[in-house]
């Protein structure tokens, strides 16, 4: 929305609710943090949202990002590092974000008319929460993973106090039974931050801004991590409202879906389309991070070995990619809608690096999932998948170290993952159908997403942070 529509939206409105909504600047963070944002101004036509990106990524949003009463307002593009240099000096990339953003975000806020009313913002920038507490402003921080991560991040002040042990060398199969809402969960399971002592951040120092926010929203579903929801209910003083999956899975969010719509469908849709039934793997390693060349190269050996259909995600290396799958049994495509590809019938299986966005696209349309984590939070979601949901298998069982996981363990694993004659396959399925149909009732009329969706339309528009 161009700024003159949305300055003749807000004239004349006095009951306008101007959000200003502050995404930590990657894919995986805006993209839901902006589905969000369309939600509420689907809910109530009062909603004004100014989302505040840096120049940089304006540019890589593309044009079919604007909607009604959503207008873009952008933090100058030298101010951090560029998107594209992000893996080259991540703690470069992530103090700049931490430090740097605060000033010009205070300058759009300065200058936003009607005047911001609220703002939402990535739970891990707790500038943009200490600029609301000074100027009186109430702040929803949006948490970008799983609740049970949180709960970990939240909770790691226990690892000190108890003197537990996070080395993996020796300690990567330790069980930690200590985390609120958690039964049990390996060390070698925990983010890898934790692992990482150039973070500092090995389990005693990890900050989050529950304490000064007036509301948490996660991106999870109640009734997929109920045990961790209630544990933040009792804990925490603000209301805790779980308005996951924040995926395309509406009309009102699908903007790449809406605009092909009444065009000829993409050129992979046809390449599924004359595939049989369940009889295609889709593989897709996210948008920032990257398994090393080596692993790639065993990865691609595993998929051709394993003689199944592949539709694979290749980004950056999708000309290295091609030259591995030039046969009918596989595509390679730079980019793809991937809730429509995943919601293809062809489609029986997803090889991922455990991204909370792309695994909650496959678990709402019910595809089980290969996983074969990177890095961050890969890790605690990958034991998600396979030991609580039981939607999924791990690929590599050894995580300790620089062990690679061989293209023949791969193709052995793919083969009985895709075939369709395997009781373990016949078990995935089943259970991936029961977490699909929680993902469809918490996003039905009455359910628990959308009476939280409008639990929060109304604080925020009648004033009722607590």
């Amino acid at each position: 929305m161009d700024t003159n529509n949305f300055q003749a939206a807000a004239k004349g409105n006095n009951n306008a609710c101007h959000i200003m909504a502050m995404p930590y600047p990657a894919r995986g963070h805006i993209n839901p943090m902006l589905n969000l944002c369309k939600l509420l101004v689907s809910r109530n036509s009062e909603i004004l949202i100014t989302f505040v990106v840096t120049e940089e990524w304006l540019g890589l949003m593309g044009s079919d990002v604007y909607t009604k009463n959503i207008s873009f307002a952008t933090i100058p593009g030298n101010i951090i590092p560029s998107e594209k240099n992000q893996l080259d000096d991540g703690i470069t990339f992530v103090t700049a974000v931490m430090t740097k953003l605060e000033a010009p975000f205070e300058r759009i806020l300065d200058r936003l008319c009607p005047p911001v009313t609220s703002i939402i913002t990535d739970a891990l920038l707790l500038w943009a929460v200490d600029t609301g507490n000074r100027r009186n402003i109430p702040v929803a921080a949006l948490w970008i993973s799983s609740a049970s991560t949180f709960s970990i991040c939240y909770h790691c002040h226990l690892f000190k106090e108890k003197q537990f042990p996070l080395d993996l060398e020796e300690h990567a199969d330790d069980i930690i039974d200590f985390i609120p809402g958690i039964s049990s969960i390996r060390v070698a399971d925990i983010p890898s931050f934790f692992h990482n002592k150039q973070y500092s951040l090995d389990g005693r120092g990890f900050k989050l801004p529950v304490s000064k926010a007036q509301y948490f929203l996660s991106t999870s579903v109640y009734e997929l991590e109920s045990q961790v929801f209630n544990v933040f209910k009792s804990k925490f003083n603000i209301p805790v409202y779980s308005v996951g999956p924040l995926i395309p899975y509406k009309s009102e969010l699908n903007c790449e879906s809406s605009t092909i719509s009444c065009h000829e469908d993409p050129h992979y849709i046809k390449w599924l389309n004359s595939k049989p039934t369940s009889s295609v793997l889709y593989v897709s390693m996210g948008s920032l991070f990257k398994v090393s060349s080596a692993q790639l190269d065993e990865l691609v050996a595993g998929v051709k070995m394993s003689g199944v259909r592949c539709l694979w995600v290749g980004r950056d290396e999708t000309c290295r990619l091609q030259e591995g799958f030039r046969n009918d049994l596989g595509l390679v495509v730079p980019w793809c809608d991937q809730l429509r590809v995943l919601s293809h019938s062809s489609v029986g299986g997803f090889l991922t690096h455990c991204g909370w966005g792309s695994v909650l696209e496959a678990a709402f349309v019910g595809v089980p999932m290969l996983a074969l984590p990177i890095m961050v939070d890969h890790f605690t979601i990958s034991k998600q998948i396979v030991e609580d949901w039981k939607i999924g298998w791990r690929l590599n069982k050894d995580i300790r170290g620089e062990h690679l996981v061989t293209g023949e363990e791969i193709a052995k694993a793919i083969h009985t993952f895709m075939d369709i004659n395997s009781s373990e396959r016949e078990e995935l399925i089943k259970r991936a159908k029961q977490v699909e149909d929680i993902f469809q009732g918490a996003t039905a009329k009455g359910g628990s997403s959308d009476t939280n969706i409008d639990a929060f339309v109304k604080d925020i528009t009648q004033g009722q942070a607590h």
